[in-house]
């Protein structure tokens, strides 16, 4: 098979993704404690919606409604038996929507952690892991999907057990972390440990960044640790869109589509490569997104005080990495946030 993938990565100088799944369909009426990945099937009109908002908004790639897609989430709604259809059915209601749309949209299927622990710290052995993410890996395949995409993983355990069940299933592959605890993941990686560790796997991503984490200024810092690595591989950056607040009983994000704009255009100039929005981020973010990335010259890759300046403070002091917790304090003091 051809990898359209590859091909857009190398023809554009830079890709809009999507935004936010469960933001999305909660608008649409999905309740806290459902599994949406059910609605591939209960509801594919809303879900083809989904996709066509991305498309609409000028996304070049959208992921697939499949992020709990393993058979240890599913579990938790009795759909434990229904790996393949759900992932399969995601999949072929995005192959629908990207071939219609009048140009190349790649169709990306999301896999999301598996919500329990590996092995030596939890139960999850290595082997049943691979074989979790081989079964879902298998569904989006035959849905069609262009490329599979690992998401808001936290442990190197279970990213590299993803790689090795991709490689089973012989499809490219890109995958994300989420840095949210002070600049690491849940257990522990900084972004200069992600980008080393990518770079050990016998089948290594495509691409690889972040993806939501706390707020826009906290991801652009994460893709500034990857690039000083010095990283050739393609970067992606998926923050979301603000900061989470509880308003009269909903999570609200406050970033503006104008934020986000400018989030998108820093992220670019900071050095990655394909941009996209992650929890709260709505098709109207993603048409300023799209709007700002076509319009904006490229420009000096941004300062930790121009990132502060411009999309707001820091979440935390340091980004995890032990070495910059000088300019970082000194970023800190920024104005506030513009939302």
């Amino acid at each position: 098979m051809t990898n359209a993938f590859a091909e857009m990565l190398a023809s554009h100088d830079v890709l809009l993704a999507d935004g936010a799944t469960g933001t999305n369909l909660f608008a649409m009426g999905l309740q806290s404690g459902d599994a949406p990945e059910l609605w591939n099937t209960d509801e594919p009109a809303k879900i083809r919606a989904l996709y066509q908002g991305s498309v609409d908004a000028g996304s070049d790639l959208f992921l697939t409604n499949t992020f709990g897609g393993t058979a240890a989430r599913l579990k938790l709604h009795d759909a434990q038996g229904r790996v393949r259809e759900l992932n399969r059915v995601g999949a072929e209601l995005g192959r629908e929507v990207a071939d219609r749309a009048g140009r190349k949209v790649i169709v990306a299927g999301s896999v999301g952690p598996t919500g329990e622990i590996m092995e030596p710290v939890g139960a999850l052995s290595h082997a049943a892991a691979v074989e979790m993410f081989h079964e879902q890996a298998e569904g989006l395949k035959e849905g069609g999907v262009d490329v599979l995409w690992l998401e808001t993983i936290s442990a190197p355990e279970e990213f590299r057990a993803a790689a090795e069940a991709f490689a089973l299933a012989g499809m490219p592959w890109c995958g994300t972390m989420s840095f949210d605890t002070a600049g690491r993941t849940m257990m522990g990686v900084t972004s200069a440990d992600m980008a080393q560790l990518v770079e050990t796997l016998p089948n290594p991503p495509l691409a690889f960044g972040a993806n939501c984490g706390t707020g826009a200024s906290d991801i652009l810092r994460t893709v500034l640790g990857f690039v000083a690595q010095g990283t050739e591989r393609p970067i992606i950056s998926k923050g979301n869109a603000g900061i989470p607040k509880y308003v009269d009983g909903h999570i609200h994000y406050d970033g503006t589509p104008e934020l986000m704009g400018v989030y998108a255009t820093m992220a670019r100039d900071a050095g990655a490569k394909i941009i996209g929005g992650c929890c709260g981020t709505m098709p109207a973010h993603l048409t300023a997104m799209r709007a700002a990335l076509d319009s904006t010259p490229r420009g000096d890759r941004p300062t930790l005080e121009e990132i502060v300046d411009k999309i707001g403070p820091f979440t935390s002091a340091s980004d995890g990495t032990g070495d910059d917790a000088g300019p970082e304090r000194r970023a800190r003091g920024g104005r506030r946030r513009r939302a």
